[in-house]
């Protein structure tokens, strides 16, 4: 028997069933959780011994009478499917036995083959004008392809179904005119006996009509469409064409088949004759069991897909794992049997599925993931008319129900999916998807009208759940003993778990819920948990103020204070919630504390500080750290209070302003505590020591201990935010009262402590001082036979041991102001042993290479003073000092000579008259050459107010050029312009003449014949820029040099002056007296002011 279900033939879809689904009231939705502790009882996923009974026997009856070839990836073997059921069901041996013997003795379905004949393409063309008109006959031939045989082994016939096939057992296609790929989709079904001797026959046919030769020939298109003319007129009227034929043996088919067939010829005239697109199931009618009578095959399919899948997810958590979805290959089989066997469509499969699915999670533990594959296969397969009303009632109870379970799942999330669970976060963004994608379904929005929109929904159950989790974690705070310090502690562990959860709700859970569906969990957490929080802290604080407040009520209702500003430093933008919070101003609730804090604050700071001085030895920690342990406890001391007023951190500006400056004001009391506290220990310590050493390491580390102390202190306007707090403070302080006040208290501080550190450093240095003295004194007194690099070791050495000792002991800017001071002592002491030893220039030049060693040894290669700090006025007035007075006699002539050279260098008047002169030097002869000129605008030193002029010529210094004897030129009566015009040269080696200080003297005189020679002037003429001198070439054409006269210093030269102290150097003091007769001359004939 067949059953003929084409697509013209199909119902219209049932929209009168859909009106009579049952939907729940609109307050059932509105406030779907419920408000009391009692949770959702989820649908028990058991069944009842009879109804396991009725299972088991459906699913033994599906794996007995199983058809087709297997699966790929399915079991072959019966046992190992039937062991499967028997631990599935949890059926013991006995009473499998039973029911397998039961099953046996039933009756054998009606078997058949669902064929559906969906399409064919590349035909062959029959007709005149190229094209078919196909359609199929098609049957199944029994009795034939016995063991070893097969259907296509036959000889090649064209009526294969007509003549082999029973007329009434025979199903024929719709005629597809005119078409070289026709498409059909029709389905039969087509019973047969035994699968083995059975075998499916297609025919396909070209119908043909009467048609008269006018009509074809005017179909012809071409030389094949005449040739078939001519062919058809051979054979009978009516006749159709074969076009191929299909036969497949039944035993070969898979439960399901989709492919494409080719066409077989029965001849080899057109052997590519196209293909067939055919769908084969192999279903049963009939099925003697008592579920399949009595149930319908999709509820009978649901409850087995069921129990299934209970016991995979069993088996998995046996075994600590957790059931990804998939199915083991016995159940995949099994089911996979039976839904092809009852034929249940996809839809049906995917609806089954979802049910279960659906079921199961709400009592068994396995990923929310798993129901999106049913979703979308239901989404993308629906049509409500599809659906009895039943079975439409039945999927809008399970949308609500998982719709109610999911949003109590959300309502606890904070135990449900604990963060200790790696997985968690994933798991509740999983079970969200699946509520959206439900809610989204086309399904869901028929079925479930009435519903209120998920993100409302989910809103008011983590609204609900969080009020819930409150009262929990207040209930488990409860103390067991009733008292205010027991309770604060209570309430403080409560707000400080509410502020973690906060966080935890922030940084991970709110990040889920906006994603999925733009629900700000944070925001409606906050907003809940604030105001009961507010009501308790409240309360709480007004009985405290209500009585005595103990220290340790006090440490209470800090650390609450502090927990509720974390948590007010949590709250969302303005723009994410409605109107004031009730903890703005909570702050006010706390005010009357605020002054046994600030007192404690101190207490505790003080004691700290007594306890690590008392404790210290005065040693450093280390060789990089060079403070004691009572400066690390002092610095984490006040890293406390800076902690606590940060912690503090008042929001109302004046009195934050009065905190701030009572926190300045301890601090810096602290730290003067403090330095009497360290040096009346080091007192203590050094009392009974008879090591020097030992005494001034500790006043070293007194020292560091306070230059510590100062570096800390110097902090507090960052670790107190004097600029935030002055920017909060301006609108209601005066002008510069935040200066006057915490900025003169700091600075009083750090005077203080720099009185005190420089008052040490002092100390260390005198201990220094005395030693650099002694040993300063000692290097003049050195014998003379002693090299001066050798003279100044003992000091050297004294000041290497000595500094690297301090250097070591001392933090860097305390041994800079060591260094400071002894630098400028031992400038003092070189200035003054200077100045005795200044006629000695054997002792000088020790002080000169001594000076030039301690500046060495002070500098350090840059890690002791810098240069600025070293050259100092004294420092470069000494340097000075020792370099003449270490310079021998000649080496001071020299000098002297280049200062007069310098000065002439830089004389630009010629009041006093000016000489000019030619001179040249000529290598080749080594004779220097001079051309007197002229001289002009002389002073008239005679009484009759003219002057007789001359010029005496020396070369200078005399020890360079002891040869040559003085020239002059001839004498002019009364002339103050005399012109001279004459030449003298000197034969001189040029070597002398490029020393520092070699010159020409012209000395010009007034001629007195009854006294001595009147001075007229002076110029110097450096030879080493003579021509013929700085070069290797002979001079050319020499210029004209115009020399001003200058006089002798009236104040006395500072060289001639050192000179004159060196009393046995007879050539110090014929020098000397010759420069002091000139300077005598120049002064009695020194020019009036406006000459």
């Amino acid at each position: 028997m067949a059953t003929h279900l084409s697509q013209s033939q199909r119902r219209p879809p049932l929209l009168r069933q859909a009106i009579k689904i049952r939907r729940r009231r609109v307050r059932d939705l509105q406030d779907p959780l419920p408000r009391t502790a009692q949770e959702i009882e989820p649908p028990s996923h058991h069944f009842s011994p009879e109804e396991r009974a009725l299972l088991y026997e459906e699913a033994l009856y599906t794996i007995l009478h199983r058809l087709g070839q297997p699966e790929p990836n399915h079991v072959t073997e019966a046992s190992e499917l039937l062991q499967y059921l028997q631990e599935a069901f949890h059926m013991g041996p006995e009473e499998h036995q039973q029911l397998l013997q039961k099953v046996q003795k039933l009756e054998k379905p009606i078997f058949c083959l669902k064929a559906t004949v969906k399409q064919a393409k590349g035909i062959l063309g029959k007709d005149v004008s190229g094209f078919s008109d196909p359609y199929c006959l098609l049957g199944i031939e029994q009795g034939v392809g016995a063991p070893g045989g097969s259907p296509g082994s036959r000889h090649r016939q064209k009526a294969v179904v007509r003549h082999t096939i029973p007329e009434e057992q025979t199903h024929r296609t719709q005629v597809i005119t005119q078409t070289l790929n026709p498409v059909w989709e029709e389905t039969f079904i087509l019973e047969f006996e035994d699968i083995s001797n059975s075998s499916f026959h297609l025919d396909m046919w070209d119908l043909d009509t009467v048609e008269s030769v006018r009509q074809k020939l005017g179909e012809l298109t071409d030389l094949h469409g005449l040739r078939r003319i001519f062919k058809e007129a051979r054979k009978d009227k009516g006749q159709d064409d074969f076009l191929g034929n299909v036969v497949l043996r039944l035993q070969d088919l898979r439960c399901q088949e989709d492919q494409w067939y080719r066409l077989e010829p029965c001849t080899e005239t057109y052997p590519d004759r196209g293909q067939c697109h055919l769908q084969f199931q192999l279903i049963h009618k009939r099925r003697a069991t008592a579920a399949s009578r009595s149930q319908p095959s999709y509820t009978v399919h649901l409850h087995l897909l069921q129990q299934l899948v209970s016991h995979e997810v069993t088996q998995h958590q046996a075994g600590s794992t957790s059931w990804d979805g998939s199915l083991s290959p016995q159940a995949a089989t099994i089911l996979f049997l039976h839904a092809t066997q009852k034929d249940l469509s996809d839809f049906h499969q995917s609806l089954a599925q979802w049910l279960a699915y659906s079921r199961l999670y709400q009592s068994l533990e396995f990923p929310s993931s798993c129901l999106l594959h049913p979703i979308t296969s239901i989404e993308y397969q629906w049509i409500q008319g599809r659906l009895k009303a039943e079975q439409q009632e039945e999927l809008a109870a399970s949308f609500r129900n998982l719709l109610a379970y999911g949003l109590s799942l959300i309502r606890r999330f904070r135990s449900v999916f604990p963060l200790s669970v790696p997985d968690s976060p994933a798991r509740l963004q999983s079970l969200l998807r699946v509520l959206v994608q439900m809610c989204k379904m086309k399904a869901f929005r028929e079925l479930c009208p009435d519903s209120a929109p998920l993100p409302r929904l989910v809103t008011e159950a983590l609204r609900t759940g969080t009020v819930e989790w409150f009262h929990l974690k207040q209930q488990h705070h409860q103390p067991m003993v009733q008292g205010m310090l027991q309770a604060g502690k209570a309430l403080l562990s409560l707000v400080q778990d509410i502020v973690g959860d906060l966080h935890q709700c922030q940084r991970t859970w709110n990040k889920i819920f906006q994603n999925a569906l733009k629900v700000n969990l944070f925001s409606v957490a906050f907003l809940e948990l604030q105001w009961l929080v507010a009501k308790r802290v409240q309360d709480h604080t007004a009985a405290v103020a209500g009585s005595a407040v103990s220290l340790e009520v006090g440490e209470s209702l800090f650390q609450l204070y502090v927990s509720l500003k974390e948590l007010c430093q949590l709250a969302p933008v303005p723009a994410e919630r409605d109107g004031v919070l009730a903890l703005d101003g909570f702050h006010r609730w706390f005010q009357p504390a605020v002054p046994s804090w600030l007192q404690k604050t101190y207490s505790v700071a003080l004691a700290r500080v007594q306890r690590a001085v008392q404790m210290d030895e005065l040693v450093p920690l280390g060789e990089l750290t060079k403070h004691s342990t009572s400066a690390v406890d002092l610095s984490t001391c006040f890293a406390q209070i800076s902690h606590t007023a940060r912690q503090l951190d008042w929001p109302d500006p004046e009195e934050a302003f009065m905190i701030t400056v009572k926190f300045v004001e301890d601090t810096c009391r602290l730290a003067l505590v403090y330095c009497s506290l360290i040096k009346t220990r080091a007192r203590e310590l050094s009392a009974g020591q008879k090591d020097q050493g030992q005494a001034a390491n500790m006043l070293c580390v007194v020292v560091n201990d306070m230059e510590q102390l100062r570096l800390v202190i110097g902090k507090l306007p960052t670790q107190l935010a004097w600029e935030a707090l002055e920017q909060r403070v301006g609108a209601v302080l005066e002008q510069g009262q935040l200066q006057n006040t915490l900025h003169a208290q700091l600075q009083g501080a750090l005077a203080g402590l720099g009185h005190e550190i420089r008052t040490g450093v002092r100390t260390l240095a005198e201990q220094l001082e005395v030693g650099i003295a002694k040993h300063i004194q000692k290097l003049v007194t050195v014998k003379e036979s002693v090299l001066p690099e050798d003279a100044i070791l003992p000091l050297m050495k004294f000041l290497e041991v000595k500094l690297c000792y301090m250097n070591a002991n001392l933090v860097q800017e305390n041994f800079n102001s060591l260094l400071t001071l002894l630098w400028t002592h031992t400038l003092t002491v070189l200035v003054e042993v200077a100045a005795s030893q200044r006629s000695c220039p054997l002792a000088s030049s020790k002080l000169k290479i001594a000076l030039q060693n301690l500046e060495v040894c002070f500098y350090a290669e840059g890690c002791g003073l810098p240069p600025e700090a070293l050259h100092t006025a004294t420092f470069q007035a000494l340097q000075k000092d020792l370099e003449l007075q270490a310079a021998s006699s000649r080496e001071l002539i020299q000098k002297y000579f280049c200062s007069r050279i310098q000065q002439q260098a830089e004389a630009a008047s010629e009041e006093l008259g000016a000489v000019t002169v030619k001179v040249s030097y000529r290598a080749s002869e080594q004779k220097l050459r001079v051309e007197l000129l002229s001289a002009s605008s002389l002073l008239p030193l005679d009484s009759n107010g003219s002057s007789d002029p001359f010029v005496q010529l020396t070369l200078e210094p005399r020890h360079e050029f002891p040869e040559l004897a003085p020239r002059e030129t001839q004498k002019h009566k009364k002339d103050l312009h005399p012109l001279f015009d004459e030449t003298f040269e000197f034969l001189v080696p040029a070597e002398p003449c490029r020393k520092d200080g070699a010159c020409l003297l012209l000395t010009v005189l007034d001629h007195d014949t009854l006294g001595a020679d009147d001075l007229e002037g002076e110029a110097f003429l450096p030879l080493r820029s003579v021509p013929g001198l700085t070069g290797t070439e002979e001079p050319g054409e020499v210029p004209q040099t115009r020399l001003p006269l200058t006089y002798p210093a009236p104040n006395g030269d500072p060289i001639l002056q050192l000179l004159e102290s060196r009393k046995g150097d007879r050539e110090a003091q014929v020098f000397v007296r010759l420069r002091r007769q000139r300077a005598k001359q120049a002064s009695q004939h020194a020019p009036k002011p406006g000459r």
